[in-house]
């Protein structure tokens, strides 16, 4: 089952408003430290926040994680990440003492009730294609239907308010900036063009060793794989709690583990992390493997072992362009989904005029892209324009440009 929607994450900051006004009135009497950093992130030691806190630890930054659970801590200890919970009373101390705060997802990724006063990076984890924020009714759907259309705008004001407190927020580009300006309600100098922090790694070395890395951080989560086995990732995006529509049929099933079997390839299959879906096949085949958030909390320095991503309106693609990897677009549902959550752009501008509506005429597309050398030259040179017109920098140094800029609003912020 999902573990979140919209519904019931609207409902709780409701219930939660005395804690936020408790909290606000808490980091109005406690000073805020001159150097300390915290971070958390929502799906682990991992994503943007991790490459900012290695870059902050070589500058010798005092910091601390803040952990989610005993998986996040337990992963914490390995690396040697000094940490603690987010919700305990240490944790709310070191949010409220923290002069800067950085997240990946939401305030939710510290302890959100002493953010306010703090200079928060908000890193955000990927190119927006579908509608986020304050561009998307789904952020403050009412969780009630009495008085719903006062509720969605008490809770717009709410989200508008805790967002205002971002004073940097990356941006891989150009056109991506006005994206997140206007979904996060910020101004033209809080989001910079800085590229992403939790991409650098497709850039750093060269493309045989990233494919080399890339290929035996899998084999040991996935399993043992060929020298010459073909890996195709299928990547979902989230359906505000709502099941996958594209699960195969036993027949698709059937088609897509003969498809496989004859062109030497692995699928691998990665529900989103809030989502849901029955992605056991019939029959038992090493084919077909899971490849949940449960085994990689971030799939991204993974993408350069992958042959070919199938995915319909995940962020996973602009990730993918930067390989530059194939891609199938896998999208049963483009008409409800763009009328609930509605697009930056259109859809096609991503995905071309080639989307399969089911898992039959996707597994025809993989056919030819495994098959066809033709075929799969195409399908990069379509990833890398792509790519040209999302990212701005390509040169493995994202994170050290944001670091830059956080280091370089925090001496603003002392001299005004």
């Amino acid at each position: 089952m999902a573990s979140f929607s919209f519904g019931a994450g609207n409902a709780g900051k409701l219930v939660r408003i005395p804690l936020y006004l408790l909290g606000r009135l808490a980091t109005i009497l406690i000073p805020r430290s001159r150097d300390e950093w915290v971070f958390g992130c929502a799906v682990g030691i991992a994503d943007g926040a991790l490459a900012l806190w290695d870059r902050a630890a070589v500058a010798g930054e005092r910091a601390v994680w803040l952990t989610g659970g005993a998986r996040d801590a337990a992963e914490a200890a390995a690396r040697g990440i000094p940490h603690v919970p987010k919700q305990s009373l240490r944790g709310f101390w070191r949010t409220a003492r923290a002069r800067v705060v950085v997240v990946t997802h939401g305030l939710g990724d510290v302890n959100r009730y002493a953010v306010t006063g703090a200079f928060i990076v908000q890193l955000w984890h990927g190119i927006p294609l579908k509608r986020i924020g304050l561009d998307s009714a789904e952020t403050t759907r009412s969780p009630v239907p009495v008085a719903s259309g006062a509720v969605s705008r008490l809770l717009a004001v709410l989200y508008r308010r805790a967002q205002r407190g971002i004073r940097l927020l990356p941006a891989a580009s150009e056109l991506v900036r006005g994206r997140l300006e206007s979904a996060f309600g910020l101004d033209h100098e809080s989001v910079l063009v800085t590229g992403e922090p939790r991409v650098d790694v497709l850039s750093r070395g060269t493309a045989e060793e990233r494919r080399a890395r890339a290929r035996a951080a899998i084999g040991e989560v996935a399993g043992p794989l060929g020298a010459g086995t073909r890996l195709i990732l299928y990547a979902p995006t989230w359906r505000d709690g709502e099941p996958d529509p594209a699960v195969p049929t036993a027949e698709q099933w059937t088609q897509l583990t003969e498809v496989l079997t004859a062109q030497d390839a692995v699928l691998l299959i990665r529900s989103h992390p809030l989502g849901a879906g029955d992605y056991t096949p019939p029959a038992a085949t090493d084919r077909i493997r899971l490849l949940g958030s449960d085994l990689v909390a971030d799939v991204t320095p993974l993408l350069p072992g992958l042959d070919v991503l199938v995915t319909d309106y995940s962020s996973l693609a602009f990730d993918a362009a930067l390989v530059p990897l194939p891609c199938v677009f896998l999208a049963p549902d483009i008409e409800a989904y763009g009328a609930r959550r509605g697009f930056y752009g259109t859809y096609a501008d991503v995905a071309g005029d080639e989307v399969a509506p089911s898992w039959t005429q996707a597994t025809g597309r993989l056919e030819r892209l495994l098959a066809d050398p033709g075929e799969r030259d195409r399908a990069r040179a379509e990833a890398a324009a792509l790519s040209a017109r999302m990212h701005a920098h390509r040169d493995g140094c994202n994170t050290e440009r944001v670091y830059t800029a956080v280091r370089a609003g925090l001496t603003r912020g002392r001299t005004t």
